[in-house]
């Protein structure tokens, strides 16, 4: 999977991984992670996700990364929102405001353009990897984050024989081998959503869950 396959996706509308709505699992389990209201959070592959705003409305200053530039410009324009933009580095910087999103490959980012994160939430970024893409993706990520940071994840689990991705089937026997050398992995809710996505028993699902995750540095004890 190249950054050419999520070009296309947002420049012919594929984009059935954005919704329409804030993520129901941010506003039950983000209280949870107990962060000051001026924390600064990360959320990497954010696309357009409203969940932006909802996080800036908690108090939060939040960073995206997100690789296309029609995303990136359609979640300012959607919202009423007017940027900022400066180059940082490889990518180009757009702020408003407690919100900014780098424009740009997520692997090209390093500590210096991100800057400090107390926290991650990602809800679409490890599900939209392939599997030989996580293991890099998660090294990545963790080399960007500070000692205490901590990460609130989601993910989806259904028997991938039955469709292909994205969005990618990651278990919790893999979020454990991915991220349990540096992070203490506790599942915090299962759900079954298919009822809710008609779109996914037409691809040919039985099953499809949507799993929450916290992830503290093992640091944090």
């Amino acid at each position: 999977m190249n950054p050419e396959f999520w070009h296309e996706r947002w420049e012919h509308g594929e984009i059935g991984f954005h919704q329409a709505a804030i993520n129901p699992h941010l506003e039950q389990h983000w209280p949870r992670l107990n962060l000051p209201a001026q924390a600064r959070v990360f959320v990497p592959l954010c696309g357009k996700s409203l969940d932006m705003l909802w996080l800036a409305g908690e108090g939060h200053r939040v960073v995206g990364v997100e690789l296309s530039e029609r995303a990136v410009e359609a979640f300012f324009r959607e919202n009423d929102l007017l940027p900022e933009i400066t180059d940082a580095g490889a990518f180009r910087r757009y702020a408003v405001d407690e919100i900014e999103i780098l424009c740009g490959d997520f692997f090209d980012l390093d500590r210096r353009t991100l800057g400090p994160v107390e926290a991650v939430f990602d809800r679409a970024s490890l599900v939209a990897l392939p599997p030989a893409m996580r293991e890099r993706y998660v090294a990545h990520m963790v080399g960007l984050l500070d000692p205490a940071a901590i990460v609130l994840l989601v993910t989806f689990d259904y028997p991938q024989a039955e469709m292909d991705g994205p969005p990618f089937a990651v278990t919790e026997a893999e979020v454990r081998h991915l991220y349990q050398a540096d992070f203490d992995v506790q599942p915090l809710a299962a759900v079954d959503i298919l009822a809710e996505h008609p779109r996914f028993h037409e691809r040919g699902l039985t099953r499809l869950d949507e799993v929450v995750f916290v992830l503290g540095r093992q640091s944090r004890r």
